[in-house]
Order: C-alpha cells, then structure tokens, then sequence
C-alpha cells in the first residue's frame, strides 16, 4: 500500500467517528420538529468541537470544511433513504444529556490522541524512522610546522634502503583540514548501522588530513567506516564492516584515525552495573589484503588475528585503573623474493601501504637494476600492555597517566636470515609513558588540558603502517618526548597545542621537530 493511502486511511478513521456523530444529529433533527433546539445544539456541540481542534492546530482548516461537508451529504442521503424505507413510521428517537456528553468527550479523546499519534495538522513533523538517526562528527583546521634539524642524512640514502622518506633537510609548513560526519542508525533494539565520510585519501589508512594549496581545486570525501553492529546480549556485541578501533590502547600501537575492516566481538559483562571490578574481552578477525590468485601469482591473502583481555577497575569515586593486554597476529605480511628472472609471482607480498622504520628487503627479480620492489623482512606478532589510572580528588580535574609497552616476539633472525640473506639484528621494544593533568575531555569554554609525555619506538616493534602518523612524521624507529595543551574556547569548540621532538634509535641520523596548532569544532 502507498504511503499517500496509508496516511488517507490514518486520517478517514477519526473522521469517520464525526461522521456518524454528525449524521445521528441531522437524522433526529428531520425526524421530529418538536427536537430540533435539542438536535440543533448537538449539532452546533460537534462543529464546535472541530473549531477548537482547527484552532489549536491538530486539524487544518481545509480537512475540517471537508469533514462537515462529507457528514452533510451523509447525512442527507441517510435521511433520504430512511423516508423511503419508512414511509408512514414516525419515529420518536431520545437522547439523553449523559449521552450527548460522553459522545462528544470520547470524541474529543479519541480524534486528540489520534491526531498526537500520527502528527496531524503539524508542518514540521517528520517520519518516525527519522528519529532513529543520529548524527555526529567534528571539523578542525591545522597548522603543522615540520622541522629537521641540522645532521640528517640526505634522504636519497634512506630511499636506497626502501625507506619512505620524501624529505630530511627542508622545513616544512600546512595548512590542512579533516572533517568527519557520521551518521548512527538504530535499526531495531539491539541493532546499528553506523557510517561515516571523512577527508583524506584511499591511500592513507592512517591520516584523513586534507593538505590545503591545491590552486583551488576540490577535496576528496571519503567511506572511512561503514559497519553492523548487534547486541544478541546485554554483554555481548558484534561489529562487522569497516569499523572503528576495537581495542584499548594509545597511539603507540594504533594510529588513532585507523579503522578496521572485519570482524569483531566484545565482551563487556557488568557494563552498566556500579562494581568494582568490571573485566572485558575482545577478539577479531580482519583481511588486510585479499589476493587473487592465478598460475602467475601465488601470493597468500594477508590477515591480522587479535585479541585482548582487560580489567577495569575503580576502586572509589576518585580513582580508576584499567589494563589491557592485548596479542596481535599478522599473518603472511612477510615479503617473499621472486626465485627467478623476470619472475613476479610474489610481488604482491609487497605491503600495500607503509610508513617508514620497518626492515626491509628487496623481492624483485624482473631483470631491470634501476627498479626495486621493497617488502617486509620479518614476521610480526605483537604482544601490548597497556594501563591508564585516573585521579578526580581535584573534582573536575583529574590526574592520568598512561604505560603503553609492545614487543614483537614473531622476529626471528635465523628464518629472516634464511629468507632475505640479510643478517638484521633484533630491534623489537616499544614503550610510551604520558601524564594528563585538566579535564579528561574538553566540552566546554575554559576547560584545559595539558600533557607531557616520552616514547621509545624501535625499528620492528610494530607495523609501520598502522602506527602514529604524526610525530616523526609516522612510522618507528624514533624515541623523543612530546608536550601539549589543550583550551576550550567556546562549548564543543578548543585549540590545541602539540610538540614533539624525536630523534632515531639505529640507522641513518634523522631528527624530525613536528609543531600542531589546532582548531577544532565537535557537533
């Protein structure tokens, strides 16, 4: 049934309830003239009563002039049919004041309650599935000052390594943007739809940044997260698409603006309950690159198989611990060499997407010296551990600090050995500690934040890909510390401040200074 003959219908029932009000009133009054005051002011109670609920804007004026007219030629053709029907009864019909009272009060009731049900007479009434939508999303504009001090070695060396290093002596300054919009729908109980745009780049897995200075030409907009997620439990959900970071951690693992695409499933019992001790589970499954093969290409698709066990922990109303420790496996992420010439069966295990750090090694075998396919030279299977504590005895201020440690323990050096030729010595720790001192999140004006912090990445501790994309310009390889600060200027609107100084840990010298200046609008 159209939606045009739905709404007909929602609105013909009432009406036809004061149809057959009016219809009884213009029958009795033809029945004896003797009734026609009592029958009059019945009448003129009905009308009376769609005057008030055109006045108070439940019916318009047009339905209400349609509704008296429809009840009149009723009315008439009743009465018509009933006199030639009856010729010679004379009826004498009564009815009792009680009566006329409860007919017009039920009528009130029903056709108001109707009309608040189903939003008659309102302009700016919307479809209920419109209620289920939510909205969100965040706007910020940036400053960033990329600084390389004087020592670095010219980055035409860490290119012949393979290394992504586009630049080690000029500074650097942008201007750049990133916009997110997201948009939640609540399916059923139980059930969401969660999507999201954002600037950036299907290249970047990493960063949604939008660089400005491009002679005025238009930004790219991209799916950045699109995903289901039911609830069959109170405890238990699953998220399956592209779908945001399902893990508790920093940004020393996980590029905060990384999504997955998968499978993962959560276990959160207690969640809503005031106890002490609440314990969580993750687990998910995530294709990193899908792979097609033929008799020309006999490369394994590449997979990531996580999961975490956590406990949160608050002891009173001022203090809160939470820990996480997490087991990350990448499989088939290894770059394996073509055996022979003018073979290209295993450039696929390339990585299709990289920072810089990670050791590498060289799989092309096409015959062309000048031409060089870089893939990565060991496994990778990370173990984290991850704490954060929070103090609010300074209610709003709180005081939190952050321990992030992870170790590759998938590095080994015989089977890379065996696998590259390349002897490369284990560089597979990492560590970051930060303290918070503020706000825990900036939601109104003079609202702060500062932080200071100090990290400790090596070469293959973690992917590169996937790890922070801002100090260091992304990647590892790198130790340093970081300060900021963060102002609320308006409600949902602050600037932020970051710093970060890093230097490398092995290899080729490389100083990187990278300053952030933010203005960010959340809605």
């Amino acid at each position: 049934m159209s939606e045009h003959m739905q709404t007909r219908r929602k609105i013909m029932r009432p009406s036809m309830i004061v149809t057959v009000c009016m219809a009884m009133a213009l029958a009795i009054n033809t029945a004896q003239a003797d009734e026609r005051e009592e029958m009059e002011t019945l009448r003129q109670t009905t009308l009376n009563l769609i005057q008030i609920l055109v006045e108070q804007g439940v019916l318009t004026q047009e339905k209400a002039d349609q509704l008296i007219n429809q009840a009149e030629v009723k009315a008439g053709e009743a009465v018509a049919a009933e006199k030639k029907a009856n010729i010679g009864v004379v009826r004498v019909p009564y009815v009792p004041e009680s009566v006329k009272k409860q007919i017009a009060d039920g009528l009130r009731e029903e056709v108001t309650a109707k009309a608040k049900a189903e939003r008659w007479g309102n302009v700016n009434a919307v479809p209920e599935w419109l209620d289920r939508l939510t909205w969100e999303g965040d706007m910020r504009v940036r400053y960033q000052g990329d600084l390389f001090p004087e020592g670095n070695a010219p980055e035409v060396y860490f290119q012949t390594l393979g290394q992504a290093v586009s630049n080690t002596t000029e500074d650097r300054h942008r201007a750049r943007i990133r916009l997110n919009l997201g948009l939640n729908a609540r399916v059923a109980p139980g059930v969401n739809v969660g999507v999201r745009m954002a600037t950036g780049n299907t290249s970047d897995p990493v960063s949604t940044n939008q660089t400005l200075g491009t002679t005025a030409n238009k930004y790219s907009l991209v799916l950045d997260r699109a995903f289901i997620k039911i609830a069959p439990l109170q405890s238990v959900s699953v998220s399956g698409g592209r779908i945001p970071n399902p893990w508790f951690g920093t940004d020393l693992v996980w590029d905060v603006d990384l999504n997955f695409e998968g499978v993962a499933v959560g276990f959160n019992p207690w969640a809503n309950e005031v106890r002490a001790f609440k314990p969580f589970a993750v687990a998910g499954i995530f294709p990193l690159q899908e792979v097609e093969k033929n008799t020309n290409i006999k490369v394994k698709d590449k997979w990531l198989y996580g999961a975490q066990l956590g406990l949160d922990w608050i002891p009173g109303v001022h203090e809160r611990f939470k820990v996480g420790v997490g087991y990350y496996d990448y499989r088939n992420v290894s770059g394996v060499p073509n055996p022979k010439l003018n073979d290209t069966q295993f450039n696929q295990t390339a990585p299709q997407s990289r920072q810089k750090g990670n050791s590498l090694f060289n799989i092309d075998n096409d015959g062309n010296v000048n031409t060089n396919l870089y893939a990565l030279a060991p496994d990778y299977r990370i173990v984290n551990v991850t704490l954060a504590v929070g103090f609010a005895q300074f209610f709003p201020l709180h005081v939190i600090g952050n321990f992030d440690w992870a170790r590759n323990v998938g590095f080994d050096q015989a089977e890379i050995l065996t696998r590259t030729g390349q002897s490369i010595e284990p560089e597979t720790e990492a560590y970051q500690a930060k303290l918070t001192v503020g706000y825990p999140e900036i939601t109104d004006r003079h609202e702060w934040q500062v932080f200071t912090g100090y990290r400790y990445l090596e070469r293959d501790a973690v992917l590169d890909a996937f790890t922070d994309s801002d100090f260091y310009l992304g990647g590892t390889n790198h130790k340093g510390f970081m300060i900021g600060g963060q102002y609320g200027i308006y409600k949902n609107t602050w600037l932020s401040m970051r710093w970060a100084s890093m230097d490398e840990i092995s290899g080729l010298p490389l100083s990187i200074d990278v300053f952030q200046l933010d203005l960010t609008a959340k809605f």
